[in-house]
């Protein structure tokens, strides 16, 4: 790849993937932005969902870091539905193999606005922390199952995943935004791990532009997880309404083009 080339997809990707980064680290979904900007830049759908992960996955070890640091991850469950995540992700490639994508198009057109709708009227949704509640094998079945579930959904189709993550963990876990955040990104970081070593090994990794990318995406996710750690509910949820919304947008213009 020339330097022409090379300078005209950085231009269209880096803002991009910062942005995208910023996002994900408040309400998961980042994705929904710079996997768009790869194609947009003139990347082959291939290359641009191996170099999608490479820009991604820094910035979301970074928010992992942070959140970690500051102790808003349960840790125990968090390990249990990121090592779920692991084995989940590879599920999905081998089901992205053999069922019809559109399927799960039609699925998720009827299963996010549903989410929305449920966001939008119970507004003490994720305030408070009641996980201990539930008990803790009760939590880390209930964590490896998420991890597995989205964990597939993650490497069969991808956009979103973080959002919906964060709805398992507070709707299922009982846990406030911000601990569910924290956790999303330790199952959303194996993810993504595992997608990338995937699809290094097969060689469609474009590095020249992965590379910058990824310093991009650390920078989004690091202001990104100082937003979510600062304002809390204040700003996850109404964050989460935008990745929603965006979701939809691209479902329908995925199906009707």
């Amino acid at each position: 790849m020339d330097w022409e080339s090379l300078i005209h997809i950085w231009i269209i990707v880096c803002p991009l993937v910062f942005l995208g980064g910023l996002i994900d680290a408040v309400a998961g979904g980042g994705g929904l932005i710079t996997l768009p900007a790869y194609l947009l830049a003139g990347m082959p759908p291939h290359a641009a969902s191996a170099t999608n992960k490479c820009g991604n996955v820094w910035g979301t070890l970074l928010a992992t870091a942070r959140f970690l640091r500051r102790g808003n991850v349960d840790l125990p469950n968090a390990l249990c539905g990121g090592a779920a995540a692991l084995v989940g992700a590879w599920i999905g490639v081998k089901l992205n193999l053999i069922l019809p994508e559109r399927v799960l198009y039609y699925v998720m057109l009827v299963f996010v606005p549903l989410m929305a709708v449920f966001l939008l009227f119970k507004r003490e949704f994720g305030q408070e922390n009641h996980a201990d509640e539930l008990g803790k094998p009760t939590l880390m079945f209930l964590s490896a199952g998420i991890g597995l579930v989205i964990g597939a959904y993650d490497g069969f189709f991808g956009p979103g995943a973080g959002t919906l993550l964060m709805l398992a963990y507070t709707g299922l876990c009982k846990y406030d935004l911000l601990t569910a955040s924290g956790n999303t990104k330790v199952a959303n970081s194996a993810s993504n791990i595992a997608s990338l070593v995937t699809f290094a090994m097969a060689g469609q990794v474009v590095w020249a532009v992965g590379i910058p990318a990824g310093l991009c995406g650390i920078a989004g996710g690091y202001l990104g997880s100082g937003l979510a750690l600062k304002k809390g509910a204040k700003i996850i949820r109404p964050m989460f309404f935008v990745v929603l919304a965006i979701l939809v947008i691209r479902l329908v213009y995925d199906l009707v083009l």
